[in-house]
């Protein structure tokens, strides 16, 4: 589903952010990412089921945290790889970024990083080559797919079933956001991620926020080579990653306008604030008052 098909979508959209009681339960299919991007997506997930959704997730059978401690259904396929590749991989990947500080993008990608984004990236071949649990995904008419962006394998399983996608992320690498969503994002104001500009940039920094751009549009490709490299052979065509985005229905991100540098946003684009990794007690609403003489 395009972003032009909104309202189409907008009694998903009212689901996911819980905002109303009477909204109809549906069935949502979860793709979610490992790690510390699962935690996050966890609380909306245990949501949805208290709320009455059917909910299924498609995880690995390898993984560090996806699936566990939920009452819901889980999918798992076999992977090509073992926990020990993957921590063996993730530590040689942080270490290096604490001992020698890698000072850009391309050379994190291209170095330590490269090996551990291949493994990470490879396990959606695994779920496609497990077929029992691909033919169950295709008779199950799910309503929506919930995914994490960084893995991809959740635009590719929403694409591959002709599904609206519901991305759930902070950030968004590169420019598929704004080129996704149809969102115009002004170089010459809004400055790049990773950059330490502000939105009152000078020529110079101008000068640098549109190279910086174009750094991204050449190296973005070969960051996400092996992920589009797969989408490509399961939907048996040639995929880029701005096919993938450019499906996506609502943009759930995970942050406030108010933190966000002045710029255009869709109808699409919804702020749902900063959630992340667990969630706190409330504070105390014990009231001090305080008396000065």
């Amino acid at each position: 589903m395009a972003p032009g098909d909104l309202p189409a979508s907008l009694s998903l959209c009212v689901c996911l952010l819980l905002a109303s009681g009477f909204a109809q339960a549906g069935r949502l299919l979860v793709v979610p990412m490992d790690g510390s991007h699962w935690f996050t997506m966890q609380m909306v997930v245990e949501k949805l089921i208290h709320r009455g959704h059917e909910v299924v997730a498609v995880v690995p059978e390898v993984s560090w945290q996806l699936g566990k401690s939920l009452n819901l259904t889980v999918k798992m396929y076999s992977t090509s790889h073992t926990l020990e590749d993957m921590n063996r991989e993730f530590k040689y990947f942080s270490d290096t970024l604490w001992k020698t500080s890698e000072q850009n993008l391309l050379s994190l990608m291209t170095g330590s990083a490269k090996n551990f984004l291949e493994l990470l990236f490879s396990h959606c071949r695994d779920l496609f080559n497990d077929k029992k649990l691909v033919e169950f995904l295709k008779q199950s008419s799910f309503d929506a797919v919930l995914l994490d962006p960084f893995d991809v394998c959740g635009l590719t399983v929403a694409k591959y079933l002709s599904l609206p996608s519901v991305v759930f992320a902070r950030d968004i690498l590169c420019h598929y956001l704004e080129e996704g969503a149809q969102c115009p994002s002004p170089l010459s104001y809004v400055p790049r991620i990773l950059l330490k500009f502000t939105d009152t940039m000078t020529f110079t920094e101008r000068v640098w926020n549109h190279l910086f751009y174009m750094g991204e549009r050449a190296f973005c490709p070969y960051f996400s080579k092996t992920a589009t490299e797969i989408a490509s052979e399961v939907l048996q065509t040639s995929v880029t990653m701005d096919d993938l985005f450019s499906q996506v229905s609502i943009w759930l991100l995970r942050t406030d306008f108010v933190f966000e540098f002045p710029r255009p946003v869709m109808p699409n684009m919804v702020f749902i604030g900063g959630i992340n990794c667990q969630q706190r007690k409330p504070i105390s609403k014990v009231c001090y008052l305080l008396f000065y003489t």
